[in-house]
């Protein structure tokens, strides 16, 4: 009996070797797996990011473009005005604001008006803006302060954005 068990392991091999055998045959499949996948869809990566890297080339002209059609038509965005509200003074506020001029665009008067804005928010409290109703106020308010300022030269204020953090 004992040559009949020796026999049979002999024709097997030992497990060893075949687990040896077997974690080689699927290590050469995986790697000719990833090289096929790899040259299938390299290609399309590499023009995937040409695309990419050509609409980024062209996106500063179409800011510029815009930019210049904007103020063609009377309309200067100001900087971005960040500032603390006046209570509670660690709440902070971002307003972006355009103006729309009647004739032609006036850069130091949107300045000028940029200051007063700024000026003017830091005296608002947080209770004041709450709800829609508080934010029609602030809007008001900041209307007629341009329309004081700029003496009926900007026809619209245009909010662009409005957080308050």
């Amino acid at each position: 009996m004992a040559a009949a068990a020796d026999a049979s392991a002999k024709g097997k091999g030992s497990p060893l070797i075949m687990m040896i055998l077997g974690l080689l045959i699927l290590t050469v499949l995986g790697g000719g797996g990833g090289w096929f996948l790899g040259t299938m869809v390299a290609p399309k990566i590499k023009t995937a990011t040409a695309a990419v890297q050509a609409a980024a080339a062209q996106a500063p002209t179409g800011e510029k473009q815009a930019a210049a059609a904007a103020e063609a038509n009377g309309i200067i965005q100001l900087d971005p005005i960040t500032t603390n509200l006046a209570y509670p003074s660690q709440n902070w506020v971002r307003l972006e604001i355009a103006l729309m001029f009647k004739d032609k665009p006036d850069a130091q008067l949107a300045e000028a008006i940029h200051q007063d804005i700024l000026a003017y928010v830091r005296t608002v409290s947080l209770q004041q803006i709450e709800g829609p109703r508080g934010f029609q106020y602030l809007r008001d308010d900041i209307q007629e302060r341009v329309d004081l300022r700029s003496e009926g030269r900007v026809s619209k204020v245009m909010f662009r954005t409005f957080v308050i953090e």
